[in-house]
């Protein structure tokens, strides 16, 4: 990691990050390489089962021998994933989302106790990030034609009637009876922005439930859970890398991640350019337009639900706001990359210890 830490003043006036972030610790285990990402020490394997699931590809990486059973594990833990992406997804019509979305504005609809307290956890992001989490924003997705992955450029009467359906204070929940309720018609829920990560947390749970203790998770390299260490790595922990926003064949970090999450919120590959401005997919539901600012966010977090969510609230609030949210949270971690000159990056760390992450090139 840096052995000096990047303050708001470096970032915001744009001091160069490899002024900023240089100096590495001396912490990387020998066989790290900073032309890629993990690299096998002392003739260590690891085992990889995975799984095309949630429009991504998840996959569970264990120590080879460590556990007898540890395939078994993972096989019937991308089960789970499987079965989440049914209850989840808005996309399939007997999923238990889209079944609230067509009931919840009439009354009030029961809810599966691990979805309710998913929900639970959006709303509470929603008021404490004023807004910029907002799991209700899919008409304001649909408008953009960002579900369709084929963005446009909506007309202002289009824009305005989609801006009506959004606002999570428009989601009632029932602690006591476990439901919810919509209490203004053309609401409708959207879990995109938090649903991998919830999804990585219930995964981590069915391995634990097997007696592993030491494995990654994968979801679609966004989000990314871990247990206990890779084999070989003195340090501790697992190694993972995240691509650089701009330049896409490259690695811009590497975490070293144990015993919590990470997930990243980036414009990389859904983005379109209109007169001049690189409109991304990650929508400001206060606005309705694409936030701008920011290049990628990545977040460390004890849930990969939170991460999840926290990455996407990130970059809609911009630097300055997510400085002010984390101050007070000493539990979380960030990286918050945007455009510097010279088609180089600028980076911001927040709350990193030394050893949590090493820059490879900005």
């Amino acid at each position: 990691m840096w052995k000096r830490r990047t303050s708001r003043r470096d970032f915001l006036k744009g001091k160069p990050a490899a002024d900023a972030m240089a100096d590495r610790l001396d912490q990387l285990a020998p066989g790290d390489s900073d032309e890629g990402g993990s690299v096998p020490r002392d003739e260590t394997y690891l085992v990889e089962v995975s799984r095309a699931a949630m429009a991504c590809r998840f996959e569970v990486f264990l120590n080879a021998g460590q556990y007898e059973h540890g395939t078994q594990a993972a096989l019937e833990t991308l089960d789970r994933v499987d079965a989440l992406e049914d209850q989840l997804s808005i996309f399939r019509e007997t999923s238990e989302i889209s079944r609230i979305n067509r009931e919840a504005a009439a009354g009030p609809v029961e809810v599966e106790p691990g979805l309710f307290g998913l929900l639970e956890l959006a709303l509470r992001l929603h008021a404490e990030t004023g807004g910029a989490l907002d799991i209700t924003a899919t008409a304001l997705w649909d408008v953009w034609g960002f579900s369709r992955r084929q963005g446009r450029i909506p007309t202002e009467e289009e824009l305005a009637a989609a801006r009506q359906k959004v606002g999570s204070e428009h989601v009632e929940l029932d602690v006591r009876a476990k439901t919810v309720r919509f209490t203004k018609p053309g609401i409708r829920l959207s879990l995109g922005s938090i649903g991998k990560g919830y999804a990585l947390d219930r995964s981590a749970e069915r391995m634990l439930e097997h007696g592993v203790g030491d494995f990654m998770i994968h979801g679609g390299q966004s989000s990314v859970l871990a247990r206990g260490s890779a084999a070989g790595t003195p340090a501790g922990g697992w190694l993972v890398g995240l691509h650089h926003p701009l330049r896409h064949r490259e690695r811009l970090a590497e975490i070293r991640l144990g015993d919590r999450a990470l997930a990243t919120s980036s414009s990389e590959k859904q983005f379109f350019r209109y007169r001049g401005r690189r409109l991304s997919h990650i929508l400001d539901p206060r606005t309705g337009q694409p936030a701008e600012g920011l290049l990628s966010v990545t977040v460390l977090a004890p849930t990969a639900a939170l991460a999840d969510g926290l990455s996407t609230a990130f970059f809609v609030m911009g630097a300055e706001a997510t400085i002010a949210y984390c101050e007070s949270r000493p539990e979380l971690g960030a990286l918050l990359v945007r455009a510097g000159r010279g088609g180089r990056v600028e980076v911001l760390s927040l709350g990193l210890e030394a050893g949590d992450a090493c820059l490879l090139t900005t």
